[in-house]
């Protein structure tokens, strides 16, 4: 919820700085403050950790940029129901049961009524096409994250939130900079995405990074089936995105795909021997 919240308030300085510019904000301002919380350097990363840290890092940067870049050609609500086909995938994918292909088709008709109902005449305004490969992107990145995070839960969770979005700053900052210029630097937009960063991503990475320490990457991406349909509210109230009933029905498609992989999904195994425990990841 913070994070649909911040994100809408972010939204109102694309006329300003851009969805790359904002993006900048959010990301640069998250790192100082994780990395000002945690002080990672007291914690003598490897440097085995260190690269994991930074290719998670990396693609949590891109998710981040693609995601902006989306929001800023296409409704809140819609892009958050097309990039939450990552998660889901994982899900889906994690499990190879045949329930799930059944969720993922589901899914699967979600799409259908948001990207090919426009083209067949529906009365449904189509979509920004830029928009919608920026989200596929995203999508995919979340997918990544999901993935490469679950991967650092033998880490401490500030050490790896706070150095990640260091990564991720390395990354997105500079593509803001080249769109918003100094306008970057102007007092009342700092002030402003240094909450944005704040609601939008230092509390909600924080603590996404403690629950994939202790879930199943497919049990964490079903956590968040909900979403959707949030953003879609967020983006109503405070953005004026109002959506038809076709688009409505398919995020509902979407979030019903997502609430039955949750509701049916398999126990999480059991937790190896602690000595295999202790071995570095991909040991």
């Amino acid at each position: 919820t913070a994070l649909c919240i911040g994100t809408s308030f972010g939204k109102h300085l694309f006329p300003i700085v851009g969805s790359q510019g904002t993006s900048a904000l959010r990301v640069g301002f998250s790192a100082l403050l994780l990395l000002l919380i945690w002080r990672p350097w007291r914690m003598r990363p490897s440097k085995a950790n260190l690269r994991q840290i930074a290719i998670f890092g990396a693609v949590l940067g891109l998710m981040n940029l693609f995601f902006y870049m989306a929001i800023q050609r296409l409704p809140f609500g819609i892009t958050v129901a097309i990039e939450f086909i990552g998660p889901l995938s994982v899900a889906v994918w994690t499990s190879r049961r045949l329930l799930d292909l059944v969720w993922l088709g589901l899914a699967g008709l979600g799409l259908f009524m948001l990207l090919v109902l426009p083209m067949l005449g529906a009365q449904v305004s189509t979509l920004d096409p830029v928009g919608l490969v920026d989200a596929i992107i995203a999508s995919v990145c979340w997918a990544g994250y999901i993935v490469l995070g679950k991967r650092t839960g033998h880490m401490h969770g500030g050490m790896v939130v706070s150095l990640a979005l260091l990564a991720a700053a390395v990354v997105v900052v500079p593509v803001g900079v080249v769109q918003a210029g100094v306008k970057l630097l102007e007092p009342s937009i700092l002030l402003y995405g240094l909450a944005v960063a704040a609601v939008s991503s230092a509390i909600p990475y924080s603590l996404e990074m403690f629950a994939l320490k202790r879930m199943t990457p497919g049990a964490f991406s079903t956590m968040l089936a909900t979403e959707p349909a949030v953003a879609a509210l967020a983006g109503m109230l405070m953005l004026g995105e109002n959506l038809s009933l076709i688009q409505w029905s398919a995020i509902g498609t979407i979030m019903f795909a997502a609430m039955g992989s949750a509701i049916t999904a398999q126990p999480a195994p059991a937790a190896p021997a602690r000595q295999d425990a202790a071995k570095p990841a991909g040991a």
